[in-house]
């Protein structure tokens, strides 16, 4: 799924962006994707030789298209904000869900101005998906950018997607999903995953370790934590669980055990 493509003059630089890796380009590389530099590539194969990373980038992304199909054909949800997006590459949301219909409207969210200045690129022709540059921690920020205005009424139903961006969330992460929570409308959905180190903890203070030598710190938490952002809301079977395993179809989406049972998933409903 790997590939590794030649940089051209498509691609979106900032600054000095492309002599040091990118955690958003990474991720990209790890997934299949096309946006990413040599650095990044450099990096990225240097990582999988030592654990398998690129499975547990492909588990997270593989929810997240579970998710995101299960909420426009099964509930009918036709707005999505993605927060933390990174750079949306294969099997990105708007894909997805403007695949089941074209009238989705979706909203990715994400503070590095790397990811942002690439997403404005891919998304420059689809009028209905842009990109905000925010922290999610502001959440009045991003509820109030002019791309999130234009793209989603908080009156209908809204699936608020966290998916791997908790655990850069060090202060009150219970906190910052409670506003989003109070933000949307009855009939609306949180969707996240979380990293954890309950079942592999070696591999996980891996990532851990790689995370901080590119200065963003990770946090996993375990599932006690992690029930705390849903608590009161109703859990959509099979409820709180690895998110290799949600809704999975006994299909698993990586070759890996070891990374399938580093990241939690969840989706919940949010009632009136």
């Amino acid at each position: 799924m790997r590939c590794a493509v030649q940089d051209g003059p498509q691609r979106v630089t900032t600054g000095s962006s492309s002599e040091r890796p990118n955690e958003a380009r990474l991720f990209d590389y790890y997934l299949g994707g096309a946006h990413n530099f040599a650095v990044d590539r450099a990096l990225a194969e240097e990582t999988i030789k030592q654990f398998p990373i690129a499975e547990m980038a492909r588990t997270i992304r593989s929810f997240s298209r579970r998710v995101v199909r299960f909420c426009a054909e099964d509930l009918g949800i036709r707005q999505f904000l993605d927060l933390g997006s990174g750079i949306p590459t294969v099997g990105n949301v708007h894909e997805v869900a403007q695949a089941v219909d074209p009238s989705c409207h979706v909203v990715y969210v994400d503070r590095d101005p790397v990811a942002v200045a690439h997403s404005r690129t891919m998304l420059r022709e689809n009028l209905n998906a842009a990109i905000v540059q925010a922290d999610i921690c502001d959440v009045g920020a991003v509820l109030r950018d002019r791309e999130t205005r234009r793209l989603l009424d908080f009156e209908k139903p809204v699936a608020v997607l966290m998916i791997g961006i908790l655990p850069y969330v060090h202060e009150d992460p219970t906190g910052v999903v409670a506003r989003y929570r109070a933000a949307v409308s009855g009939g609306s959905v949180l969707a996240l995953t979380h990293l954890t180190r309950d079942v592999e903890p070696e591999l996980v203070d891996k990532l851990v370790t790689l995370a901080d030598g590119l200065q963003t710190p990770l946090v996993p938490r375990t599932k006690q934590d992690v029930e705390e952002f849903v608590c009161g809301l109703e859990l959509l079977e099979p409820g709180l669980v690895l998110a290799a395993h949600w809704r999975a179809d006994g299909e698993l989406p990586g070759g890996s055990a070891a990374a399938d049972a580093s990241t939690y998933g969840a989706v919940a409903l949010i009632r009136d």
